[in-house]
């Protein structure tokens, strides 16, 4: 009874003690007052932290939404993260059942035969048996075992620690990949869109070529205009026809991408063109700068790696510490199977160890010195990835503010050239210009076309880019129950 007693002390100082190594504090990182290109943008209201849903719904595409729901359903890369976070749960419940023993059960069952003279056989029950020649002896034994070493210095709490930490990174680096995921078939679609807006454009632009070159054959057939005007508008024609063709290229590699973001081989999945898709982006309400770290996906798996490498610190300086193995077994062992559970025939032990290395040259040291080194560049990645994250954000909001200001300028030019190509064409049929002077206009007038649904598809995606950048509809409060 009192070795029971001494056992259950030690165990209730194991509980009670304290982990040795840092207790982790989150590094702390500089956060600018306010977002340097913010100026002009709306502030966020108390209702802009409500949840308003999946991001892409600001966008207003049913079609969209669609395909950004089919991300989360079936994307591979996804998958990947997924099963990562779930190997990452199971090593934090590993490293928790490490606090409680192990309890084994075992039987045996043997019968011995002897030959030649009589011996006797002695059983561990004090239970003599006499063997004769060519005499069959039984062994039957039921037992149960349990060892358990306490964690008297918190070594393996600081391993379910730094398991918790990170298997919170990997939920982190899982909502990241997803985000990537989403921005990626966001970014791929709207480039899909406006290729569609832009083989309209080409195929409006080559039926006007192909007026403009009847024109001209007939101008130069009446004998008003050189061959060679005949040669340019020709010209025009083909390379606006050449232009066409390519678009085809680029509209399949969007389609492609598209379908394989959602985990499915490009054979199988298509989209229709919708040429009436011409969308502005979505008002983005800015935040202060400081809830950038907790919006963050990035920012935070970059936090919980350099708590698990603070944990790691206290693992390594449990090794200066004596190690301490309780063990225990009862059983029962007789010769006849129905007497075996007879209080005479009760075996038990208790046994404890301790062990400590005294001399080891400095390895101690030396491993906890490596996890503190691996602490420090932990928190300096984690202080790189915030400042990559505010030049993230600085840089979209810069992005759409430029384009912003840009559109005006060239809808006024797409305007003005198309004007531009009416007269020339005008004055060419009247004889009072060349077809060079048409052929430039049309140029010209194409290029500021072009031009503008570039801009709008670059205004598109930076709104996507800044939403990410933003960190999409994602919090670090969804990591507490992780």
């Amino acid at each position: 009874m009192n070795k029971l007693v001494g056992i259950s002390l030690i165990a209730s100082a194991a509980l009670s003690a304290c982990a040795v190594g840092p207790d982790y504090q989150r590094p702390a990182v500089a956060t600018p007052p306010a977002f340097k290109e913010a100026q002009g943008w709306t502030p966020a209201a108390p209702a802009d932290a409500k949840d308003k849903g999946p991001w892409w719904a600001a966008f207003n595409d049913p079609v969209l939404d669609a395909l950004e729901k089919q991300v989360e359903v079936s994307n591979q890369t996804l998958a990947a993260s997924e099963a990562a976070y779930r190997e990452a749960r199971a090593l934090v419940a590993e490293d928790r059942a490490q606090l409680f023993p192990t309890i084994g059960l075992s039987g045996a069952a043997a019968a011995n035969h002897g030959a030649g003279s009589t011996s006797t056989a002695t059983t561990t029950t004090a239970a003599a048996t006499t063997l004769g020649s060519n005499s069959t002896r039984h062994e039957y034994q039921v037992g149960v075992e349990a060892s358990w070493v306490p964690d008297l210095w918190g070594k393996i709490r600081r391993e379910i620690e730094g398991a918790q930490a990170s298997a919170q990174a990997s939920a982190a680096d899982l909502a990241n990949a997803r985000l990537t995921a989403q921005s990626e078939l966001a970014q791929d679609y709207i480039q899909l869109r406006m290729t569609d807006a832009e083989k309209d454009l080409f195929e409006r632009t080559v039926a006007a070529y192909q007026r403009a070159l009847t024109v001209t054959q007939n101008q130069y057939n009446a004998g008003r205009t050189p061959r060679s005007s005949v040669l340019t508008a020709s010209t025009t024609l083909h390379t606006a026809q050449a232009n066409l063709v390519d678009l085809d290229k680029q509209r399949a590699q969007a389609e492609h991408a598209i379908a394989v973001l959602m985990g499915k081989p490009p054979a199988e999945f298509s989209l229709a063109p919708d040429l009436g898709w011409s969308p502005e982006p979505p008002d983005i309400p800015l935040q202060l700068p400081s809830t950038l770290l907790q919006r963050r996906p990035d920012i935070a798996a970059a936090e919980r790696n350099a708590q698990q490498a603070n944990a790691q610190i206290g693992v390594a300086t449990a090794a200066y510490y004596p190690d301490l193995s309780l063990t225990a077994s009862y059983g029962v062992e007789s010769a006849a199977i129905h007497t075996l559970f007879r209080s005479s025939n009760t075996l038990w032990s208790l046994g404890a160890d301790v062990a400590e290395t005294v001399i080891d040259f400095g390895a101690r040291e030396a491993a906890v010195e490596q996890s503190r080194a691996a602490f420090d560049a932990s928190v300096a990645t984690y202080r790189q990835t915030v400042l990559t994250a505010f030049q993230g954000v600085e840089d979209a909001l810069a992005a759409a503010s430029v384009l912003k200001r840009e559109q005006p300028l060239l809808a006024a030019a797409v305007s003005d050239s198309t004007t531009n190509v009416e007269i020339t064409l005008n004055e060419f049929k009247a004889g009072t210009v060349d077809y060079t002077t048409v052929a430039t206009a049309q140029a010209a007038a194409l290029t500021a076309q072009q031009s503008a649904l570039n801009l709008q598809a670059e205004r598109m995606t930076e709104a996507v880019d800044l939403i990410e950048a933003l960190g999409g509809g994602w919090s670090a409060d969804e990591l507490a129950s992780k």
